[in-house]
């Protein structure tokens, strides 16, 4: 495995087991991953939210079993925020939606196998551009893995999130008539997810991007301000662990663009 991009704000984050414990009901409200078990999937989980995401995906590796979801997690995590090289970020995507379709195969019970199969295809879809991903055939498989992952687990924000993100950018593309007609993309579908997602999880900062950036490609100027105003909430954000530092991050970049 090649040597990861470091966290730049390594130390910040100090979650031990009994720590995490304790804040895992806040830390996984967005993904609605059950407390671990086993102490390795645990302590690899631990590695995630201290922000060294390389140690979390081979120990989540190395653990198996419910371990594949803290190394698919922290493995997309880095390469969405992290991994500076453009190959090797979407290698590292199609990575994770094999390992995720092959976890999902095993286990179909599992949400965050369904999640994070959609979302590596959805971040590789975005980097090989939209459109040329449609002709591929992703969204379907998309659509299909984040509306299991919903059924599986109702209180899945995230996957409302990447959902919302979904019909957005399908409408976004290739209009609504054809987006509807083919993709099953709807503009009312999608901005009620992200209202859902929100409800779910309220401080959530990936959220409020996702749902503004959805916001501007429906309706344009004419939701600028609203979108904004999401944008600010975000970057207001306290983040908790190294992948909320991250998105408010993100958020703070884009306001000062």
């Amino acid at each position: 495995m090649a040597k990861w991009t470091p966290f730049p704000h390594a130390g910040d984050y100090q979650f031990d087991a009994a720590s995490l414990k304790k804040q895992w009901a806040r830390l996984h409200a967005g993904d609605a991953e059950p407390l671990p078990k086993d102490a390795a999937v645990l302590q690899a989980w631990a590695h995630f939210h201290n922000g060294d995401f390389q140690r979390a995906a081979e120990a989540g590796m190395e653990a198996g079993g419910a371990g594949l979801t803290v190394a698919n997690k922290a493995t997309a995590i880095y390469a969405t925020y992290l991994e500076k090289k453009e190959k090797a970020r979407l290698d590292l995507f199609l990575q994770v939606a094999e390992q995720a379709e092959a976890q999902a195969a095993e286990d179909p019970q599992n949400a965050n196998a369904w999640y994070w199969h959609a979302y590596a295809l959805g971040r590789y879809s975005q980097g090989i551009s939209v459109a040329k991903a449609l002709a591929q055939g992703l969204g379907g498989k998309i659509k299909e893995s984040l509306e299991k992952a919903i059924a599986l687990a109702p209180k899945h924000a995230d996957a409302r999130i990447a959902l919302g993100a979904f019909h957005a950018e399908v409408i976004d593309k290739v209009g609504s008539l054809i987006g509807g007609m083919t993709y099953g993309a709807k503009k009312d579908t999608g901005l009620k997810l992200f209202q859902e997602a929100l409800k779910l999880n309220p401080g959530s900062a990936i959220a409020m991007i996702e749902y503004a950036n959805a916001l501007v490609m429906l309706d344009g100027d004419k939701k600028m301000k609203e979108a904004t105003a999401l944008y600010e909430q975000a970057a207001a954000s306290e983040p908790l662990d190294a992948m909320e530092r991250l998105d408010v991050e993100m958020a703070r970049a884009e306001l000062e663009e």
